[in-house]
């Protein structure tokens, strides 16, 4: 088995989960641990994915904890696979859950080295296939790739559907542009009724629903393509508080007339520092974005979040239409009673 980059660098390994030949933008995670969850990512749709940490799938993987009911993930590079798990609570290896889903992997690749070059020269497309197969072709059926547009339509649900707690004290609706799982049940543990719609659903047909507030939820693709809900977005604004997550915060942002732009190798990972503006305060939030929001001054907005890094704007605000954008995981926020969504819960009618 080999890696194929569009710069034409070659990698040789062992073949784990698929066999089949799989095209994808490489891309690179830096998280120790969670490789189910980054597996089971809507946003990962299409991606080839690199772990920067060396040994993935010793504690196999679990029916419970997949953030979505398919593995959208197109192929999966790691320096060492363990088939032989010890945990508990595994039910299948990675490489069984790979190949059931269609997953091809390789491994023996020296994945400091290549995170290295992703970081340097960017993002690349890639491709894992066959010893056997031409480097020239293999090159060549590279550069002709190209991505699928709506990649929110791969993910998004397509019927209503509901996740219902105890005692709640509001209901929200979520447009689904790839919503996760877990962030569902994080929700539901704060009281809230939650509807989970389409992303192509109409204000109209949101407002049947009678909920106190809306999120767009995080997702793939490119943002600058998804014009449509830009304009759900726009017809929301000022007539329900309004949460944008991940990929819903950068629509939330292009509604304003904000400029999002594709970053050189993204934010993947879970150890990233992010300065909580308002409070002067650090946490340590999980990230997963190819995109950068540039607010270029809008005077109506208001930055909350910012990367300690890279300075890259992490979060907003409108308090005039109740108008909130973030584009870290909202689980890591260190205190519950401060995080992203107590704030928005204030909002909520």
């Amino acid at each position: 088995m080999k890696l194929i980059l569009e710069n034409g660098k070659v990698y040789s390994g062992l073949n784990f989960g698929s066999n089949e030949k799989k095209i994808g933008e490489l891309c690179f995670v830096t998280s120790m641990v969670g490789y189910q969850d980054i597996l089971s990512d809507p946003s990962y749709y299409g991606k080839i994915v690199c772990m920067s940490y060396p040994l993935i799938g010793n504690y196999g993987l679990s029916d419970d904890d997949y953030d979505f009911k398919n593995i959208h993930v197109r192929g999966y590079v790691v320096k060492e696979n363990n088939d032989l798990p010890s945990n508990f609570r595994s039910t299948r290896t990675l490489s069984e859950a790979m190949e059931e889903n269609h997953v091809t992997g390789i491994q023996g690749i020296d994945t400091r080295e290549l995170v290295k070059l992703l970081r340097d020269q960017g993002l690349q497309k890639a491709m894992i296939t066959s010893d056997e197969d031409d480097l020239e072709s293999c090159l060549k059926e590279l550069k002709e790739y190209q991505e699928v547009e709506n990649q929110v339509e791969q993910v998004s649900c397509k019927k209503i559907w509901y996740s219902r707690t105890t005692n709640p004290i509001k209901t929200l609706v979520i447009v689904d542009l790839g919503i996760k799982t877990s962030l569902v049940k994080y929700l539901n543990s704060y009281g809230l009724n939650i509807i989970v719609v389409p992303y192509n659903t109409t204000l109209e047909q949101i407002k049947r629903l009678k909920p106190n507030g809306i999120i767009i939820s995080n997702g793939p693709g490119n943002p600058n393509y998804y014009k449509e809900i830009i304009s759900l977005i726009n017809e929301i604004k000022g007539t329900y508080p309004l949460l944008g997550l991940g990929l819903g915060s950068q629509l939330i942002a292009l509604s304003y007339g904000a400029e999002v732009t594709k970053m050189k190798h993204g934010h993947q990972g879970s150890n990233f520092p992010i300065r909580n503006v308002s409070l002067d305060k650090i946490e340590i939030g999980s990230q997963n974005h190819f995109y950068s929001i540039k607010l270029n001054n809008i005077k109506e907005l208001q930055i909350t979040h910012e990367n300690v890094l890279d300075r890259d704007v992490e979060g907003f605000i409108d308090p005039k239409n109740e108008v909130i954008g973030i584009q870290y995981l909202i689980q890591e926020t260190l205190n519950k009673d401060e995080d992203v969504v107590s704030n928005f819960i204030k909002l909520l009618k």
